[in-house]
């Protein structure tokens, strides 16, 4: 017999002592001595409520209470006094009913008994002594009542016999205690156990109890049919399943994620079985089917794993319009290491344990951000990232689709990418929103930001309310769904991960980011081996890669993983070195007719075959005379016996002559399919200019393409269909019938798979581009070959264009490579011109010559003092491209003067502060300085914050006709380090006399870090304690630090007390130091101690800006005797400080003084009109003074206005 009143999947506190005869407990008056802080002080009450708080699956209901009102306010008026009890601690259905029955006080808890006890782990049977005749009397007269508490206990009678043995469980779900209820024939055994499972460990019980071991609740329960069915579900296990082989490296992951400094995991709800299978099969689907990279390449055989960096983003105050790329802090290539990190790092927090919930992952054309994210999915299906539950890839491609087709549950379980097919979508959506914590929601191919900025514009509230409903029968736009995400409306506590091309403003989006993290392409052991798994064949690998490293350029390309791949396709051909292309246009260009000719080949043998089956030969013919002929023929024992007497001499001549005419007709064939190919390549490449002009890789969907047109881009891997699913999720009767057999084929068709690879037709097919760089080529090749194309449209759509119109145009990527690779096309071999458009040589050499004369003039006629950094590195990529694209080796005359006047024409500064340089951007530009050199022209380079690698800044530096250089002063010292140790003195004394620092603006504290390490190899004249070879080269110390004058330190109230105490360090050490600008450090009167001691060594300053610092009195004072004593201190700001009467008193006395001082600046101080006179009459001994400006309002009006007439030096502002 048992009596339950509420299942409760939870264990029991520790209730007291409890005597060996419980009999009277079950007395109502005996029920209130029970502790009920003791009971209700327990924290596992306390994880309950949190549990019921935060979960959304629905709770029973409380029966109705008979007091009714009474009641309900006794009930507030006990949430009141304990804000921890979230569910009620009084019963509702127990009342007492004899209102003269005494009350028994309740028991006081013992001296020095803790609040909760946790009992040790260890099997517990206690026995109780039988209960007199009297109590017992008295329960058989007393109506029978329930003890309810929260949570609830259930009370199980067992019988006394040898064949029940009780054991306690770790997770006994509910705990058990065993009481005497009346009108029982048998003398019942009492057992109390009590439970110990910690929170939060869950541990799985073996199959069986050996030695002692936990049992099963199911074994340790009561016999079957002893319990009802609603008892037998609530004292099962939810974590009683052993675990799968599948699992045990996602449980491992788990326990050392908690263990050990790394992210904790959201706390994991219960799971249904249904749910477990679903996860389980997503996991297995997603395995499969994201392991395909490209065509012939899978994640598993070639994947190189690479890190990725993490970034930081500029607070630039109250900018609105915000742009990723001018946003983001800019490092060094030494600072980037110390930023890289692991693929599985990047849902860790940057301050080690706190969660993050919005990632943006950063990545130009080609750079593998598709393949990384790829990468995390098959981690987390092998159970790498065990944080999460459930995966979804959201496609951007599917923004195209306008119809309200989908909720958020069949857009995630139905039209998300590599989303398997769900049997039971109720319980997986109602999972997926009661555990948003670990769902992970990752968008991908998104082209440019601007796509998510659009995305993330305020929606109209009826939207907004309708779906924060989310009523299963409201259905939406995919766009409306993916704001709604993106904006925080649906699944808020989801992780995000959202991959773009790094450009484009970005002022919803960084508003809303928690991590930026960025693709840092290959390094050469990358490139190394990402050959080794490409090329299979030790001896095909060995040339491979000795040709690449002889082709300079085509080997920094491969420094972008997409590059990389289209290089190795090349050299899979490649026979000669001669043959390799030496520009991005050349490699293009080999890759698009490797895949034209293989496609010619294998569309010749398909056609040879059709040949030789509908046009047999002459013997066949006649021996086989075809079924569907309609003239007569003879029997065939005539042909048979004529074939036999006809001579060998005309079979011979008639075999000799079917050869010739198969032959030319086959020519004829060829070249009416060369002629074809070609019309259909210039139909290509006008839809990639279209969508170059619409920023997009998708093929627009109201534009007719022709079968063959659509045969051909898929045969030469131009085109990819990405297949959105729209089928309907399941219902309940349609899994019914489909498990017992029936209308297979029609659920099937309604629901619209095309697991086989057949077209639904309610699947929507998207067609894009396959490889980016390819598309971008054919449009180049329409931009500079097709006819349509006029002049005055090739003259728009040139670089470097002037005018605010062209000024406010957002620079693309895909439009700037399209742009590279017509000036390439314009200056190459005009026969390989001829495989890319269908003209005749007349027409095509008119286009080709007009357009080379635009694009001259266009080039010439540029003011190249007026271009940007990102301008002027474009430029030098362009008059690359178009002097070394022919194939044929040799080099155009037009071409070569491009390059001469870029070199020439250049800035005597040639600067990229702040544009990242990738290897072969380095290239060209030291191919364009190079050239300079032989016109007589010598450069200074800026390169600080490039994200150049050290061998890019080595080949820069060691130009002959390279001044100075400034770059990150990192990179530089390592640069000494290794050409120190490599014993290259002639580069190092010249890489050191050519720095310069000058003028220094500090924005991160790394900067002023590197700077004292500068300052340290300065003084101590060497490079290392451990170097002796560079004595010589650092005995006058380092040029750099001695010519540094002006310091800007600019990294602001919230960073800057981070370097102040470096800076104190270092300031000694700039002796030469003339302008020191300080304004809004948070110096402070403690600051402006530290500063008056290193004040004295910088005998030749100049300018000493302390404006915004919350420096007071106590700071000038210590701060006026170094500043009477610098000789050369002509401007003092004190602008905006707390300095009251007293410190303006410190500095009239030292005024006098100051002979070189011209300019103080004092305003918005704590001035009175006793301070002002002060300075006032200090000032008439200052000869030398021209302006003192110390109004704030603290000085009465009439006061200043009578200064200001006494001495006209003294200004308002």
């Amino acid at each position: 017999m048992m009596q339950e009143l509420e299942q409760d999947p939870f264990l029991c506190p520790d209730l007291g002592e409890l005597p060996d005869d419980l009999s009277e407990y079950l007395n109502e008056d005996c029920l209130t001595t029970i502790d009920t802080d003791v009971l209700f002080g327990d924290p596992w009450f306390s994880y309950v409520d949190e549990l019921n708080t935060s979960s959304d699956v629905g709770k029973p209901a409380d029966p109705p209470s008979p007091d009714g009102p009474q009641q309900r306010q006794e009930d507030k008026l006990t949430d009141k006094t304990n804000n921890r009890r979230k569910r009620q601690r009084v019963s509702r259905i127990q009342r007492r009913t004899d209102e003269n029955t005494p009350s028994r006080p309740k028991r006081q808890r013992a001296a020095g008994r803790p609040k909760t006890k946790v009992v040790e782990t260890e099997s517990t049977v206690s026995q109780g002594s039988e209960p007199s005749s009297p109590e017992l009397a008295s329960h058989s007269t007393t109506p029978q009542r329930v003890l309810h508490l929260q949570p609830s206990i259930r009370f199980i009678t067992i019988p006394e016999a040898p064949r029940y043995h009780v054991v306690q469980t770790l997770s006994l779900s509910p705990p058990v205690i065993r009481l005497p209820i009346s009108n029982t024939a048998a003398t019942p055994t009492y057992v109390f156990v009590p439970a110990t499972s910690p929170p939060c460990k869950h541990k799985l019980p073996p199959l069986s109890p050996v030695d002692g071991a936990v049992v099963p609740v199911q074994m340790s329960s009561s016999p079957p049919g002893s319990l009802s069915d609603t008892a037998s579900k609530a004292m099962s296990s939810p974590f009683a399943s052993p675990v799968s082989p599948s699992n045990e490296s996602s449980n491992c992951n788990l326990s050392n994620c908690k263990e050990g400094n790394h992210l904790q995991s959201p706390p994991v709800l219960d799971i249904s079985e249904t749910v477990r299978e679903y996860i389980q099969e997503a996991k297995s689907h997603m395995n499969q089917t994201c392991q395909a990279m490209e065509e012939g390449l899978s994640l598993t055989s070639h994947y190189v794993d690479v890190e990725v960096s993490q970034r930081e983003i500029l607070c630039s105050g109250k900018n609105t319009n915000k742009s990723l790329d001018k946003e983001m802090v800019l490092i060094g290539n030494i600072d980037q290491r110390k930023s890289l990190m692991g693929c599985s790092q990047i849902f860790e927090g940057l301050n080690g344990n706190k969660p993050i919930r919005y990632i943006l992952l950063l990545g130009n054309t080609g750079m593998g951000k598709t393949t990384l994210i790829r990468k995390l999915c098959v981690d987390w299906s092998r159970g790498c990232i065990p944080q999460f539950d459930f995966v979804f890839l959201l496609d951007g491609k599917a923004l195209t689709l306008r119809e309200p087709n989908h909720s958020l549950q069949t857009l995630l379980l139905n039209s998300s990418s590599f989303a398997p097919s769900c049997m039971d979508p109720e319980a997986v959506y109602s999972q997926i929103l009661a555990a948003s914590k670990r769902v992970l929601i990752i968008f991908d191919g998104f082209d440019e930001v601007r796509d998510y900025e659009t995305l993330l514009q305020t929606q109209e509230k009826d939207l907004v309310t309708s779906l924060q409903k989310d009523t299963k029968g409201q259905i939406y736009t995919i766009r409306q769904l993916y704001s709604a995400i993106l904006q925080r409306v649906l699944l808020p506590d989801c992780t995000l991960l959202l991959s773009t091309r790094p450009r484009g403003t970005a002022n919803q989006l960084l508003r809303r980011t928690d991590s930026l993290v960025e693709m840092c392409g290959f390094n050469h052991i990358d490139v190394e081996t990402y050959l080794s798994r490409y090329f299979t064949d030790p001896a095909l690998r060995e040339s491979a890669l000795d040709y690449l490293k002889k082709c300079s350029f085509l080997h920094l390309l491969c420094w972008n993983p997409g590059l990389c791949r289209l290089a190795c396709l090349v050299l899979e051909q490649a026979k000669s070195l001669a043959e390799l292309p030496r520009t991005l246009t050349g490699l293009c260009h080999q890759v698009l007719c490797q895949k034209l000719e293989r496609d010619n080949g294998i569309t010749h043998l398909k056609t040879e075959v059709q040949t030789e089956i509908s046009v047999p030969s002459v013997e066949e013919s006649q021996t086989h005379p075809s079924s569907s002929s309609h003239t007569r023929t003879k029997p065939r024992s005539q042909v048979r016996t004529r074939s036999r007497t006809q001579p060998a001499r005309k079979a011979t001549k008639q075999k000799k002559k079917e050869e010739v005419d198969g032959e030319d007709m086959s020519g004829v064939g060829r070249d009416a399919n060369g002629r074809e190919k070609r019309e259909l390549l210039t139909q290509l490449s006008s839809l990639a200019w279209e969508g170059v002009k619409a920023n997009s890789s998708i093929l627009p969907a109201g534009r007719t393409i022709s079968a063959k047109l659509r045969a051909l881009g898929h045969r030469i891997g131009l085109f990819l269909s990405y297949h959105l699913r729209r089928r309907q999720v399941v219902p309940s009767e349609e899994r019914e019938e489909k498990s017992r057999g029936k209308r297979k084929g029609e659920k099937m068709e309604n629901r619209g798979r095309t697991e086989s690879g057949g077209s639904v037709a309610l699947d929507d097919l998207i067609l894009f581009w396959a490889n980016p760089f390819l598309q971008s080529y054919l449009a180049g090749v329409h931009l500079s070959l097709s006819r349509t194309v006029t002049d005055r449209i090739f003259q728009q759509n040139l670089p470097f264009q002037s005018g605010p119109k062209w000024r406010r145009r957002c620079h693309r990527e895909e439009l700037e490579l399209t742009q590279r690779f017509a000036v390439g096309l314009l200056f190459n071999n005009r026969t390989e011109l001829q495989r890319l458009h269908s003209y005749t040589d007349t027409a095509s050499r008119d286009i080709v010559n007009s357009k080379q004369a635009l694009l001259r003039t266009h080039l010439e006629s540029l003011s190249h003092g007026d271009l940007s950094p990102a301008q002027v590195l474009e430029a030098c990529h362009h008059v690359y491209e178009a002097s070394f694209t022919r194939s044929d080796g040799n080099v155009d005359i037009a071409s070569t003067t491009l390059v001469a006047h870029l070199a020439v024409n250049l800035p005597e500064v040639v600067t990229f502060h702040g544009v990242p340089l990738n290897p072969s951007d380095v290239f060209t530009v030291q191919n364009v300085l190079d050239r300079g050199r032989s016109e007589g022209r010598s450069f200074s380079l800026d390169l600080e914050d490039s994200v150049l690698q050290l061998s890019g800044l080595r080949a820069l530096v060691a130009l002959n006709n390279i001044n100075t250089y400034r770059a990150s002063i990192a990179d530089v010292i390592t640069l000494w380090e290794e050409l120190e140790q490599s014993g290259e003195e002639e580069l190092l004394q010249g890489s050191v006399s050519k720095f310069k620092i000058h003028p220094l603006r500090a924005t991160q504290v790394c900067h002023i870090e590197h700077l004292a390490k500068l300052v340290n190899i300065h003084m101590q004249k060497k490079l290392s304690d451990s170097s002796s070879q560079s004595d010589s080269i650092f005995s006058e110390g380092v040029p750099a630090v001695k010519e540094l004058q002006k310091l800007d330190f600019e990294l602001g109230p919230e960073m800057s007390p981070l370097a102040l105490p470096k800076l104190w360090e270092l300031l000694p050490g700039l002796q030469n130091l003339q302008h020191l600008d300080l304004e809004n450090s948070k110096v402070g009167d403690k600051g402006a101690e530290k500063l008056a001691d290193a004040l004295v060594s910088l005998c030749n300053l100049e300018i000493l800006n302390l404006s915004q610092n919350c420096i007071g009195d106590h700071g000038v004072t210590k701060l006026a005797p170094t500043l009477r004593d610098l000789p050369k201190l002509h401007c003092l700001s004190l602008y905006s400080n707390v300095i009251s009467d007293k410190g303006a008193e410190s500095l009239a006395v030292i005024l006098p003084h100051m002979r070189s001082l011209i300019e103080l600046d004092v305003k918005y101080n704590k001035l009175t009109d006793v301070g002002a006179q002060s300075l006032g009459a200090s000032l008439r001994n200052c000869k030398q003074m021209k302006t003192l400006r110390m109004w704030n309002q603290c000085i009465p009006c009439g006061v200043f206005e009578r200064l200001q007439q006494q001495d006209n030096r003294i200004e308002w502002h």
